[in-house]
């Protein structure tokens, strides 16, 4: 075996674990066994495949034991809790369907939209959106055992009382309402994400950017749960004002920007109608991603915001910085935020709807009748044929 096979072999070996190196330069030092010609490279293509079949097998194994890990932990620490909590059985209902969803959802959308797509993006959004599920698992389950805890709330407020049938009733009502919106959010996430779901990388970016900025600004104007006004202890008086205002125009400029930008970007093979369809598609999605991805940001920022008050000292002194509290007053606003925690909820099942039709709308406006199909110059003759692609026919985008 010369020295370019040797380095070669080595290089292969790497990506597989130590017990199945020698395999490897076994494999590759049998290549000057082949006759020279199509035989010994068709050996070597083989031994490639071969090759990136099992590191393929080796990640996917990799991120099978990191998410069960997780999910063993998160089980562990919303499993426990008093049984005479109402909190306690929601809690534990939300733990066993939305691990079984995590685990069922990516095998589906596999088999209907492919793998994931080439690139970092698509895995960091999934990854990303894995992650925050499985953050606000847990800190749901410790907000609501502070806020359903009936040993303390009837001596805070004495005319409380315990939630009756109907109470029940709706709060079950909530929670598979919750656990619905948590499915919905993890399946269109993956399924923007693969191979095969005709949605463009760029849109993708543009979405995800977009729905990043809008997370940070609702987190800085209601870190505690969402009210009327702003629960943000930072922000006094008229200081709120332009945090409010620039939340609002992000909510709706956002996914607005989002989906025409993604829709005047877009570039594919097919006739006009195609591609006004597809382009459609592009605002629609990137409008969704723009509101989705900002309201699964506030929601598990602010909910583990408010879950972490009670275990964290350094946490109440930033949030309420240069103020002394008691530990009365400070578990007087822990609850107070537990209870207002359920804001993030609307939010979860609003804000999508709103993005998926501004940026439907958007997208329309975009791509209106006698529109250039590029969003620049003068649309040309229609006998005219169309000016050759300087990509050399290569579609930017999936049709």
């Amino acid at each position: 075996m010369s020295r370019l096979s040797r380095a070669a072999a080595r290089c292969a070996a790497r990506l597989l674990p130590a017990d199945r190196r020698d395999w490897v330069e076994a494999l590759w030092a049998e290549t000057g066994a082949m006759p020279p010609g199509m035989v010994r490279l068709a050996w070597r293509a083989g031994g490639v495949r071969l090759i990136a079949r099992e590191a393929l097998l080796m990640r996917r194994a990799a991120r099978t034991l990191v998410f069960a890990a997780a999910a063993a932990w998160v089980a562990r620490v919303a499993w426990a809790g008093p049984t005479g909590n109402p909190a306690t059985a929601v809690d534990r209902l939300n733990v066993v369907t939305v691990l079984a969803v995590l685990a069922v959802l990516p095998l589906l959308v596999r088999w209907l939209f492919g793998p994931a797509a080439v690139g970092g993006l698509a895995r960091i959004l999934r990854a990303g959106a894995y992650a925050a599920v499985l953050v606000l698992l847990v800190a749901k389950a410790s907000v609501e055992q502070v806020r359903d805890n009936l040993a303390v709330v009837p001596r805070l407020a004495p005319d409380a009382s315990v939630p009756g049938k109907d109470g029940m009733i709706y709060a079950w009502l909530v929670e598979s309402v919750f656990l619905l919106v948590m499915a919905v959010y993890v399946a269109a996430i993956l399924a923007v994400t693969a191979r095969r779901s005709r949605v463009a990388p760029a849109t993708v970016a543009v979405g995800t950017g977009a729905g990043i900025v809008l997370g940070a600004v609702m987190y800085a104007m209601d870190p505690l749960g969402l009210t009327s006004y702003v629960t943000s202890p930072w922000l006094h008086g008229v200081a709120s004002d332009p945090v409010v205002l620039l939340a609002w125009t992000l909510l709706f400029g956002a996914p607005v920007v989002a989906g025409g930008v993604a829709a005047r970007c877009y570039r594919g093979p097919g006739s006009p109608k195609q591609l006004t369809d597809a382009r459609l598609r592009q605002g629609a999605t990137a409008g969704f991603l723009a509101t989705g991805v900002g309201a699964l940001i506030v929601t598990v920022l602010g909910t583990g915001t408010i879950a972490l008050m009670p275990r964290a000292g350094w946490l109440l002194g930033w949030l309420y910085p240069g103020q002394h509290l008691s530990a009365a007053v400070a578990y007087s606003r822990e609850l107070t935020a537990s209870v207002q925690a359920g804001g993030y909820g609307l939010v979860l099942l609003v804000f999508p709807v709103i993005g998926l039709a501004l940026g439907l709308a958007s997208s329309a406006s975009a791509d209106r009748p006698g529109s250039p199909p590029d969003g620049a110059g003068p649309p040309g003759p229609p006998d005219l044929e169309p000016a050759p692609d300087p990509s050399g026919g290569r579609a930017l985008g999936r049709i």
